[in-house]
């Protein structure tokens, strides 16, 4: 009986045939998706507020269609560690009244690639790109990019702006808060 040996082929006789069909394989795979990839950055901007007492706020922030329903949750901003007394933090987020009763209660937390700690005083940035997590494939049309902030012993507030997916040029829309947010931007790039 033989013994059965595997036949190779020389790799030097078949290198100028393969070498630019692997090299435009590898290329063609990297930049797949890029070449038309829209993208949203948000620059949402939590105020300085003069208070006794003073606690960083709950934030969620999501597109919404021009019914007023969720489209994509972006991102949401809370504690996730328990308080002193041994509750879990989550169970403030309902004070997050719009985004609570039109998708925060139906989802189990904390949000694969959504959720946050809940962010200091300042200018904070998000960027998103179309086709990765958490704004996947957005349909073509009318949005609102919203952010609503919560506060333990503060106010609430909730900003929109709108927008139309998927941008032609880059664009650039504003909205401001009155206390509890201030200027939320959102840029869009085709």
């Amino acid at each position: 009986m033989r013994k059965w040996v595997p036949e190779f082929i020389s790799l030097p006789a078949l290198a100028p045939a393969l070498l630019p069909a692997l090299i435009a394989g590898i290329f063609a795979g990297s930049f797949t998706g890029q070449a038309g990839a829209g993208e949203i950055n948000l620059k949402v901007t939590l105020p300085q507020i003069n208070s006794a007492e003073y606690h960083r706020p709950y934030v969620a922030i999501w597109i919404e269609k021009p019914d007023q329903s969720v489209e994509k949750n972006l991102a949401v901003w809370y504690s996730q560690k328990k308080t002193d007394k041994g509750e879990q933090s989550d169970k403030w987020l309902k004070d997050l009244r719009q985004w609570w009763r039109k998708s925060g209660r139906d989802q189990a937390m904390p949000l694969d690639g959504v959720t946050g700690a809940t962010r200091p005083v300042g200018e904070q940035k998000l960027s998103f790109v179309e086709g990765k997590s958490p704004l996947g494939n957005l349909p073509a049309g009318q949005y609102n990019v919203v952010v609503e902030s919560a506060r333990e012993k503060g106010g609430r507030e909730l900003v929109r702006v709108p927008f139309t997916w998927p941008a032609q040029k880059a664009v650039t829309a504003k909205s401001s808060g009155q206390e509890e947010l201030g200027d939320v931007v959102v840029e869009l790039k085709p």
